[in-house]
């Protein structure tokens, strides 16, 4: 298995227990494809840099954990349908 890390950036309106359950889904999502979730590090609500699809602001999440290329497919592809996800990004640390 290989380690990555994930970064999802979460819509502002939403209340902090659905974010928290979104990311939850997630884990067990990787779970369930044999991943094994490492660390979660729920950084909160914070202000963007610059506007993203006319939002200010979203909750920021950092996941680490180990899994098999086809289950973080899935998981890509899971959080691009999510609608709840404004932006996420996957990638192998060091690389």
């Amino acid at each position: 298995m290989r380690t990555y890390e994930l970064m999802t950036i979460h819509r502002p309106e939403l209340p902090e227990e659905q974010v928290r359950a979104h990311l939850k889904k997630m884990e067990e999502l990787l779970a369930g494809r044999g991943g094994v979730v490492k660390n979660t590090d729920f950084w909160g609500k914070r202000r963007f840099a610059y506007e993203i699809d006319h939002l200010s602001e979203g909750y920021y999440a950092v996941v680490t954990f180990e899994a098999e290329p086809p289950a973080v497919a899935e998981l890509d592809r899971a959080l691009a349908l999510a609608d709840e996800v404004v932006r996420h990004k996957i990638v192998r640390p060091g690389d």
